[in-house]
């Protein structure tokens, strides 16, 4: 499969000069790269399509030691309902230091998930549109961060019928 082709099209953004201001030059900020962002994104993309796995696969690698399942989602919907034995770390959270901490070797096997994984669960697992699944969002984060041995759930599952052990934190 031919890895995902992001274009930018310069033409739309000059063709609506209303969006910068008549003249004005965007504001520059080196702390952003829409490009470089691109980039990656298109590489993450490739890498991807051979690290998507069965919910059979997902739950054998899950099992074996060192593997660590990662969660994304709010801290609220992970404590509402999660996979057994994951960690959250939310993904507006997901920065340099915070990988550093909760995840320090960048040769770990992360499992992912997402809300688009599980239906019949719109609580814990509200779905969002196929294009800003959140697995998408943490795949590229952690590719670009530097993690390579990254699985991420492929299919979407029925929560009643799933066999994944999924478990709930109280409330705090």
């Amino acid at each position: 499969m031919r890895p995902l082709q992001i274009a930018v099209v310069p033409w739309l953004f000059a063709a609506a000069p209303w969006a910068l201001g008549a003249g004005a030059a965007p504001a520059a900020n080196p702390a952003i790269d829409m490009g470089g962002y691109l980039r990656v994104a298109n590489a993450a993309a490739a890498h991807r399509e051979s690290h998507r796995l069965s919910e059979a696969e997902f739950i054998g690698m899950s099992k074996e030691p060192g593997t660590v399942i990662l969660d994304a989602r709010s801290r609220d919907k992970y404590d509402e309902l999660h996979v057994k034995g994951a960690i959250n770390l939310s993904f507006p959270d997901i920065a340099i230091e915070s990988l550093e901490r909760t995840l320090p070797d960048r040769n770990t096997r992360i499992l992912i998930y997402c809300n688009n994984n599980f239906q019949n669960a719109p609580g814990p697992f509200p779905s969002k549109l196929p294009s800003a699944s959140l697995n998408i969002s943490t795949y590229i984060a952690l590719y670009d961060y530097g993690y390579r041995n990254v699985y991420e759930l492929g299919p979407l599952i029925d929560i009643n019928t799933s066999r994944l052990e999924l478990e709930s934190r109280a409330v705090r």
